[in-house]
């Protein structure tokens, strides 16, 4: 291959984020040792560089049909101008290869359950169920062709250009290999096809067992109120089902899961690097998930154009969860979020329509209780007949360990997860993961032909996950919405709690052809928040939430109440509104009195006059976090006078002492974002932390904490419309694009989604050209 390219144009090592990347503790030690830090760092900081991948020149490559130009703008987003289909998705391949590869490595490992080879026996249990629960359909059309009519094509190009890269890269890989000693494998179509959103299914399973625990504990009807099923059933033991045998035991079946970022050993010389410096710096724990979506009609719009909004949250992380990809060539030009495995755009526009989406939590998975034979454990019983159980031998591969020989076990209706030979029964889980075409997010690459949002709703019958709320915006004004995901029609049951097997009576009748949605509706605007989104009436329900989660939908409702000839800067105010509902109730509970003493009436104060929003500078924001936690529903339901006013006064001392502890006795270096904060540790070492951003909002607010990536799509001015994503559209410390975002990201600020060639070009900053071999 011919290169051309200069890996060192970029700013010097590590680039403009440097200094913030490469801080050092220079107060806790001498000078001596501070010597020895920076030069570990700027080892570090030069492995970094070495690696980065070329992003200006020219590079010929084997595979490719014609030319191909890839512009890079100055916020990361590469627009990638191809003459073909397939060198469209060959070069999507490259590019995500060359900024994400170590991330597509390791989910390559996490969702084939292949980590125990390079993390140990820690990983076997991950890897066991990872396996036991994978996709065993056939790769043919059926699956293929799920996603998008030239779907065998489309994979294979896009495997073809990560393959292309990782042989263009040499041994000239991501830092984290060179740390590692690990090497990428060569990507495959199948892999991208993986069923990475397994957790949604496991996690459908699991809350049949623990529901059934507790029908065993309090009975059915107590165990139904503490559910707090929304929308409310009543809850019904399905005949033959003892709950009273579901123990532990069984639960662990389905343990073991590992979605956090792998983290494997360094070589012994840059663990011995590593361990010279300051401790690891993990993270905070993000706990406030929560997507929210929205489509405006143009009657609603100072433009008179249709808006469509969406922030769908993840896991705060380094590297970021989505990737944000423009792609263009005949017949294609769409731009968005995708995630690094994936190929097309996931959530975006194509300049016809804009869609975005939020989880809506269909129950795609049940439990069946099998009965074993007691002469042999390899039959179940099913309709008065004993059947074979398939078997299946595999190999886990296990680093500094003997190889575990494993067995699973499948019954017609799934893998088993737990036998328990004692009592002669097996559990097996039912999901629609192990139907063609359930891959996640794929049915998307679908959008790039669509016209207008009636057609989009006919296009969801190819999405069929993860369970999603897809909403939808148009050039010609329309609006619309769909619950999508492949939905298992119960006819008797409501898929609460496991099922017996062997009567057959609680099987599938296929997939339901009814879910909810909606076209134009006369409010003039769509909205979801992961809410209860069942129409009144609705019936079986796709669902059941513990309570109805809708205090953001109720916050979006009320801000659309408020206005009309909404503007892009108003969208931008609902995707940071950062109004607590919770607070906004306990508020007035501390006005209309004094407190006792000097240190409590300015506590009181201070939330009194409190506006209830979660601003990152806010010091009652950052009291109330506290005082609430001293609060208890027989205060809020009291009545006014004294006996309130007391207990009211020692949860605000309370309150007090633990903000004094958490920072300080100095007032004004109270703030909310001193709480809620986001950080973006690297997986492997401290030299690449990129250091994190205090944030208004949080748990509760539809300023959740967990939104990455947003889109505000305007049809008035495609080319103004906004995104943002955080950390970075790289994932290779010091590539200009590895932190460039984090900052404004946190300021709640956004960047141009540049759409047209014109605009693309005057934001351009590198520009790559592959050229055929």
């Amino acid at each position: 291959m011919i290169r051309s390219i200069r890996h060192a144009l970029l700013v010097p090592p590590l680039m403009a984020c440097a200094a913030a990347l490469l801080l050092h503790d220079t107060t806790s030690a001498g000078a001596q040792q501070d010597v020895r830090q920076d030069a570990q760092q700027d080892e570090f900081a030069e492995l970094a560089r070495r690696a980065l991948a070329p992003i200006e020149g020219t590079v010929t490559v084997a595979g490719l049909q014609d030319t191909v130009e890839i512009i890079r703008d100055r916020w990361g987003v590469p627009h990638i101008y191809a003459r073909n289909t397939d060198d469209l998705f060959f070069a999507q391949g490259f590019v995500h290869g060359q900024d994400r590869l170590w991330q597509m490595d390791m989910y390559r490992r996490m969702y084939e359950g292949r980590m125990a080879e390079v993390m140990g026996e820690d990983y076997v249990a991950h890897d066991r169920l990872a396996r036991l629960v994978r996709y065993r359909g056939p790769l043919d059309d059926r699956e293929w062709t799920t996603y998008h009519p030239e779907g065998r094509r489309i994979f294979q190009a896009f495997a073809d250009g990560v393959n292309a890269w990782i042989d263009e890269a040499g041994d000239n890989l991501p830092v984290e290999f060179v740390l590692t000693g690990l090497r990428p494998e060569r990507w495959s179509p199948e892999v991208s096809v993986l069923r990475t959103q397994t957790a949604m299914p496991l996690g459908d399973a699991r809350a049949e067992l623990n529901l059934a625990r507790s029908v065993a504990r309090y009975g059915a009807g107590e165990a139904n109120r503490r559910a707090r099923p929304s929308p409310w059933r009543e809850l019904e033991v399905p005949a033959g089902l003892d709950v009273g045998l579901i123990d532990d035991a069984v639960l662990a079946g389905l343990a073991g899961m590992r979605t956090g970022t792998p983290r494997p050993p360094l070589l012994p010389r840059y663990q011995r690097l590593r361990d010279a410096l300051p401790s690891e710096n993990r993270g905070a724990q993000e706990d406030s998930p929560g997507s929210n979506n929205w489509a405006v009609s143009g009657w609603l719009t100072a433009s008179g154009q249709v808006m469509m909004a969406n922030d769908p949250h993840r896991n705060v992380a380094n590297p970021s969860i989505r990737y944000i990809v423009h792609l263009n060539a005949p017949g294609w030009d769409v731009i968005g979020a995708t995630e690094a495995p994936l190929p097309g755009v996931a959530i975006g526009h194509n300049g016809r329509i804009a869609w975005g989406l939020t989880i809506v939590g269909t129950d795609q998975s049940d439990v069946y209780v099998e009965r074993l034979n007691p002469a042999n454990l390899r039959e179940v019983e099913y309709r008065g007949r004993w059947e074979p159980l398939r078997v299946e031998v595999d190999t886990i591969v296990v680093k500094d360990g003997d190889d575990v020989v494993i067995e699973h076990l499948f019954s017609r209706h799934g893998p088993m997860f737990h036998v328990d030979s004692t009592r002669h029964l097996g559990y097996a889980l039912r999901s629609t993961m192990h139907e063609p075409g359930t891959a996640g997010y794929l049915g998307a690459l679908r959008y790039n032909e669509v016209d207008d949002c009636v057609q989009f709703l006919d296009e969801q019958v190819y999405y069929n996950a993860p369970t999603e709320n897809m909403v939808c915006g148009d050039v010609h004004g329309n609006i619309a919405w769909q619950a999508s995901a492949l939905s298992p029609r119960r006819p008797n049951w409501h898929g609460r709690l496991p099922v017996p097997a062997h009567t057959g009576e609680y099987e599938w009748d296929g997939f339901r052809d009814d879910l909810p949605r909606e076209l134009n509706p006369e409010r003039g605007w769509i909205a979801t928040a992961n809410h209860d989104i069942h129409p009144p009436h609705y019936d079986p329900p796709l669902f059941f939430k513990a309570g109805p989660q809708d205090a953001r939908m109720r916050r979006l409702a009320q801000l659309f109440s408020w206005g009309s000839k909404f503007t892009l800067d108003d969208m931008k105010a609902m995707q940071m509104d950062a109004w607590l509902p919770a607070a906004a109730a306990d508020l007035p509970l501390f006005r209309g009195w004094t407190g006792s003493d000097p240190e409590l009436e300015r506590g009181r104060a201070m939330l009194a006059a409190w506006d209830a929003h979660r601003r990152r500078d806010s010091a009652p924001a950052a009291l109330y976090n506290y005082v609430a936690r001293h609060m208890t529903d027989a205060m809020r339901n009291a009545s006014p006078g004294p006996t309130l006013q007391q207990a009211l006064e020692l949860a605000l001392s309370a309150g007090l002492a633990d903000l004094r502890d958490a920072q300080g006795r100095d007032p004004a270096q109270w703030r909310w974002g001193r709480i809620h904060h986001s950080e973006f540790p690297h997986a492997l070492v401290r030299a690449y932390d990129i250091p994190g951003v205090e944030r208004d909002g949080g748990s509760g607010t539809v300023a959740a904490t967990g939104a990455t990536y947003r889109q505000i799509i305007d049809f008035a001015d495609l080319d103004g419309s906004l995104v943002t994503n955080a950390p970075g559209q790289s994932a290779q410390p010091g590539s200009p694009f590895y932190a460039n975002l984090v900052d404004n990201w946190g300021r709640g600020e956004y960047f141009p989604l540049a759409y047209s060639r014109q605009a693309v070009e005057r934001n351009a900053a590198h520009r790559l050209v592959l050229v055929p071999r």
